[in-house]
């Protein structure tokens, strides 16, 4: 029988950093105290590694080749059947950094009390039949678009799930720049925008702090890119008219930056990369797209056909 291979990445939980590691003296009297700021660290600690527990008993189950390693280790997830994330949201984007268009991505959601996991397809508790169903091709994937971003003709990302905020290092600055959208025909709008920022991104980063800033939601399986100005400057009550829309394919959304010392952050904290004056960022949709399993429940899933070695059991 053949057998599969997996990449399975975990998130480190911030008790484990902090507690068992670290061992921080802050967190350690919060956590003796019973303080609210830290109350559900251990819990949630507790549910994870519960829940690894369960994703190593279901490959071994499985007779799964599984190769395990954490959130902050992975760099590429190519060569695999299959991409199984331990954690939640943050631990699925940052994963899918490292998984092409050809691989499909699963996430367990270890700690379903305290975590949303909107892109988990399995949670605690349920692991070994999501696992089972994934391998056998039964179980359904949503193809979602992401987005790649140049600096100055350079590509920085083509794997951004999630969104981008482009804005002043320091939060409390005005962020300066031109934005530009240009269509496939030649045509472009251009307008010059003081904010506190500016988010842009796929469809499927379109519920998070786009929506919160303002933006719609797209359909989850939607090709286009939205931008959503954030605080918008407003000088003599003349509304920006380019403040919040959607690209499609070909066109692309230019941020010319006006500021000494901008920043952009690309899905979340992690990945950031100084912006300078005059540096352009270019974005548009990516080429490579991201297979995620068991997102049924929402929007734009598809079943997804089985694999040749899907159509062989797994014991």
């Amino acid at each position: 029988m053949t057998r599969f291979t997996v990449l399975v990445v975990a998130k480190t939980t911030s008790y484990r950093t902090y507690v068992e590691e670290q061992r921080d003296p802050r967190t350690t009297a919060l956590l003796a105290s019973g303080d609210p700021a830290v109350r559900r660290l251990r819990g949630s600690h507790e549910e994870h590694e519960a829940t690894r527990a369960e994703v190593h008993a279901a490959v071994r189950e499985l007779g799964v080749n599984a190769e395990f390693v954490s959130a902050a280790q992975v760099t590429d997830g190519s060569g695999f059947d299959l991409v199984i994330t331990i954690g939640g949201d943050g631990t699925l984007l940052r994963a899918s950094h490292a998984v092409g268009a050809a691989t499909p991505i699963l996430g367990v959601n270890s700690a379903p009390s305290h975590s949303v996991g909107f892109f988990c397809g399995a949670e605690k508790g349920g692991v070994l039949d999501a696992l089972r169903s994934a391998l056998g091709g039964r179980m359904p994937r949503t193809v979602l678009s992401r987005m790649r971003v140049d600096l100055n003709g350079r590509c920085l990302h083509e794997r951004v799930l999630n969104d981008a905020l482009f804005c002043h290092e320091v939060p409390a600055a005005t962020s300066r720049y031109i934005l530009t959208l240009e269509q496939p025909a030649g045509r472009a709008r251009e307008e010059e925008q003081k904010s506190s920022g500016i988010w842009v991104g796929p469809a499927a980063g379109s519920t998070a702090a786009q929506r919160s800033a303002g933006g719609r939601v797209l359909p989850l399986t939607s090709h286009r890119i939205q931008y959503v100005v954030r605080e918008p400057y407003t000088p003599r009550g003349n509304p920006l008219k380019l403040s919040c829309g959607t690209i499609g394919d070909g066109a692309r959304l230019v941020l010319r930056s006006k500021m000494r010392q901008a920043r952009l952050f690309l899905d979340g904290p992690h990945l950031v990369h100084p912006v300078a004056l005059g540096d352009v960022l270019t974005l548009r949709r990516s080429d490579e797209p991201l297979t995620v399993l068991g997102l049924s429940r929402l929007r734009g899933a598809t079943p997804a056909p089985p694999t040749d070695k899907a159509r062989r059991r797994t014991r």
